[in-house]
């Protein structure tokens, strides 16, 4: 109730921030898209391949500018108005089992506030001091590097088509600088703020006043690991949590301080500008060879096309979910049970495969040094792996996977008793509830998917194509057929029961009049 009660107080500040942070976020935003997608365009026309390079270096980049910016602001209208209230629902939720609310003591406030209040005041000139001391090594060493690059085609001159880039990094290096330090100041108001944190989970002012000093060495050191400076940080820094390992400490601050020295030893790092030079270029060479989320998220839509177009054949999709999708907008059902089925193929499929990998499809296979390198899409792919070997465990025969299909799109897969309507052969209560648990964490991930603003995009773009396609095969007839007669059906029930209820009142009148 506390923090509830702190949260109305504080909500109008941010509430009146939001419409000027994001009027200026699109201006900034659509000069620089406006600007660098036709610059783009413009080195992609000079390719070997192309003829008539003077004409495609004006013409190209300035309609598909135009169409990308409308598609960023309808991906931003799906966020606003589809996400955020797919988030919103899971936390007005019941609370989970596993979980323990925190309680915010009122007592406290007053202390955290204080003690917030003070780590602006201290942090955020301190912090913006130290970027503006370590600007000027930041700009040197940044130049220093670009040519080293541009004379030894490493880095960002390695391929022909990027030089011009490199180039125009070069210049602009400068704004890159000016943009760290307002990034730097920006951040120490987090920094300060964070202060109050730490009063109110360690109970004591004194850690407070202690992490406000201790801010200002933990961003001086990670600066130094940023720029290849000195490791460490010779700035004070107190301890400012009570229930901290001391052994782990002692590792920690061993690793910031020799860290350094062992690289140097082993010979393959050191504070020498060979390392800038060759370890960048293979991280580079490697990373090329990793698939980029959008990819996967190409191979799942033209999966959800191929499977979506069977299904709809089979009769297993209900042609009232595609219009509900079309028409009024509402694909959460659709959504999140086509895509469950798609990756459920691929689980099946890599299940019956030896090697440890997901298998996409017939010419791709997901492995650890392949998939996407981002954190979040690690969370959608590592318990996939884990599904995997749960299903290649329970032995699926081709009957049992059959009925998958029907489980996913029609059944709500809550209780293992739900399946006998579908037909599952096997009558093993556990079995049906483990492939259950499956499902149901697959629709969790499917769901966090949909959250994606690109997801839903394209998704209502898929339903359209199923929907010409139910046109095309009459299933649309049938139904509108069906719909109509059910309707007419409908309508003709309530004439009947309105000329009822006008005869019985006729019949009503009439008594009374005799009476």
């Amino acid at each position: 109730m506390i923090l509830k009660i702190v949260t109305l107080i504080s909500l109008p500040l941010p509430l009146v921030l939001w419409p000027i942070v994001s009027i200026l976020g699109s201006f900034v935003g659509g000069m620089a898209f406006g600007f660098f997608a036709p610059l783009l365009a413009t080195f992609e026309a000079v390719g070997e391949d192309v003829t008539d390079k003077c004409y495609h270096c004006i013409i190209d980049g300035c309609w598909p500018t135009l169409q990308g910016s409308c598609t960023v602001v309808r991906d931003f209208t799906d966020f606003c108005f589809h996400s955020y209230f797919s988030y919103m629902d899971d936390l007005i939720m019941e609370k989970p089992a596993d979980e323990n609310t925190v309680e915010l003591k009122l007592l406290r406030l007053p202390g955290c506030l204080l003690i917030s209040l003070l780590g602006l005041l201290v942090d955020v000139p301190l912090v913006t001091i130290l970027a503006l001391w370590k600007s000027p090594y930041m700009l040197f060493t940044g130049w220093k590097r670009l040519l080293e690059d541009f004379l030894g085609r490493e880095g960002p001159f390695l391929e022909t088509v990027c030089v011009p880039f490199g180039g125009l990094a070069i210049i602009l290096w400068p704004l890159a600088v000016v943009a760290s330090v307002l990034a730097a100041f920006l951040s120490s108001f987090f920094l300060g703020l964070y202060a109050g944190v730490i009063v109110h989970q360690e109970k004591s002012l004194t850690m407070g006043l202690a992490y406000v000093v201790a801010a200002v060495s933990l961003f001086d050191e990670y600066a130094n690991d940023l720029l290849y400076l000195e490791p460490g940080s010779r700035l004070p820094r107190p301890k400012y949590r009570k229930n901290v390992d001391s052994t782990s400490q002692s590792i920690q601050k061993k690793t910031s301080y020799d860290g350094r020295d062992d690289v140097e030893k082993d010979g393959k790092e050191g504070p020498s500008d060979t390392k800038l030079t060759s370890q960048r270029s293979r991280t580079l060479k490697a990373a090329i060879q990793h698939y980029k989320p959008i990819k996967v998220l190409d191979w799942l839509f033209k999966s959800c096309e191929v499977n979506g177009r069977k299904l709809l054949h089979d009769g297993v999709i209900n042609m009232k979910d595609i219009e509900e999708c079309v028409v009024k907008g509402n694909c959460k059902k659709l959504g999140t049970a086509l895509p469950t089925w798609c990756i459920m193929k691929c689980l099946l499929a890599s299940a019956k495969s030896d090697s440890p990998v997901l298998v996409v499809s017939d010419e791709v296979d997901l492995t650890i040094t392949s998939w996407p390198r981002e954190k979040m899409f690690q969370w959608f792919i590592e318990p996939l792996l884990v599904m995997k070997e749960q299903i290649r465990k329970l032995n699926l025969d081709e009957t049992e996977e059959a009925c998958l299909k029907i489980a996913i799109m029609q059944s709500k897969n809550e209780r293992p008793d739900q399946w006998d309507d579908i037909g599952f052969p096997s009558k093993d209560n556990i079995k049906r509830a483990q492939l259950q648990s499956v499902i149901r964490r697959l629709q969790g991930i499917v769901g966090s998917m949909t959250r994606m603003p690109t997801f839903r995009r394209r998704f209502q773009n898929l339903v359209k194509v199923l929907y010409t396609e139910a046109g095309m095969t009459g299933a649309l007839v049938n139904y509108i057929v069906e719909s109509s007669t059910k309707r007419d059906n409908f309508e003709g029930e309530k004439k009947d029961e309105t000329s009822k209820e006008n005869k019985h009142v006729k019949s009503m009148s009439g008594v009374e009049n005799i009476v």
